[in-house]
């Protein structure tokens, strides 16, 4: 078959567009998800940078995941919400090309944000009085951008490799939004490459981080355990909580979908990945904020400044 032009290549996104009804559910919740993402991230960002309580490396870290969060659910939920409505479902090479890149960027500089965190809680708990010296700003700048780059690096080399592929016909993605496996199975040539550097990038990605993360934690319990009052233990539990928890969800996710048994029902599996991309961006601004007196703090200073600036 001959190759196609770049401009001529439409995809369809399947979706699940044998189950109208249940699109139209998704549509609502997706929306409303969609919502307190944005709400819930960007109301992070703003006390984060207004607070001079929270302008501690922690918060720091944790602006740029809320950053991160908003990139990557708007990189495909404001298409795949118009798709669940209409009945072309179609998106663009190009269009397709930047959502997939987007998204494949902001889930690799996640896995690495979530390392430099845990290193963060880390030196935090076991090595407090030299925590300021060690966790300094520009170390914390250098190890964001470190992320940040990784992430863009790897999301361009895949990338890169994905578009010299021929692609002859075959348009259909059996997902909701541009997934990178997916685009190129679609290909109609030899994708060996590409699935090996997909697995390399997943195992570098998704699993050095996470052996950094379980060390990480491994030092902190020992030092936690050793700390003799059961005040002193509950409040050094209690700085890493929120970030163990972001962890467990993101990864616990991950983990399900790599290693469930393979299943027929291909619904389910696209369910689950709309899971990973949309609930767990969510939950990240609800898990940092409760419970979380520093946070809860800066928004009633904030509401309140906000109050006075009215009445005035």
């Amino acid at each position: 078959m001959d190759r196609m032009n770049w401009t001529d290549i439409e995809f369809i996104l399947q979706g699940l567009s044998e189950y109208p009804r249940v699109e139209k559910l998704l549509f609502v919740m997706c929306l409303m998800m969609y919502l307190v993402i944005l709400l819930g991230n960007s109301t992070l960002i703003i006390l984060t940078l207004v607070d001079s309580h929270l302008h501690t490396p922690m918060y720091f870290f944790l602006g740029n995941l809320s950053f991160l969060d908003i990139w990557y659910t708007s990189s495909f939920i404001p298409s795949m919400l118009i798709h669940f409505l209409s009945q072309k479902k179609t998106i663009s090479f190009t269009r397709c090309v930047v959502q997939m890149s987007v998204s494949y960027a902001m889930g690799s500089t996640e896995c690495v944000l979530l390392a430099v965190m845990a290193y963060d809680r880390y030196v935090a708990i076991c090595n407090p009085l030299r925590y300021s010296i060690i966790i300094s700003k520009a170390l914390c700048i250098q190890m964001a951008a470190l992320s940040w780059g990784l992430g863009f690096l790897n999301s361009l080399t895949e990338t890169i490799l994905a578009i010299r592929l021929p692609f002859c016909g075959k348009n259909v993605i059996n997902h909701f939004a541009c997934e990178i496996l997916a685009f190129v199975k679609l290909a109609c040539t030899d994708i060996s490459l590409n699935e090996i550097t997909i697995m390399l990038g997943n195992v570098i990605f998704l699993f050095s981080p996470l052996l950094l993360i379980c060390i990480s934690y491994i030092f902190i319990l020992s030092t936690v355990l050793r700390i003799n009052s059961a005040e002193g233990r509950k409040k050094a539990f209690s700085t890493c909580s929120a970030h163990l928890t972001v962890v467990t969800v993101f990864y616990g996710t991950i983990l399900f979908m790599y290693m469930k048994p393979k299943s027929k029902d291909s619904a389910f599996n696209k369910l689950i990945a709309l899971f990973y991309g949309v609930v767990t961006p969510m939950l990240n601004p609800i898990i940092y904020s409760l419970r979380n007196t520093e946070v809860h703090g800066a928004m009633r200073k904030l509401m309140t400044r906000q109050w006075f600036w009215r009445k005035g």
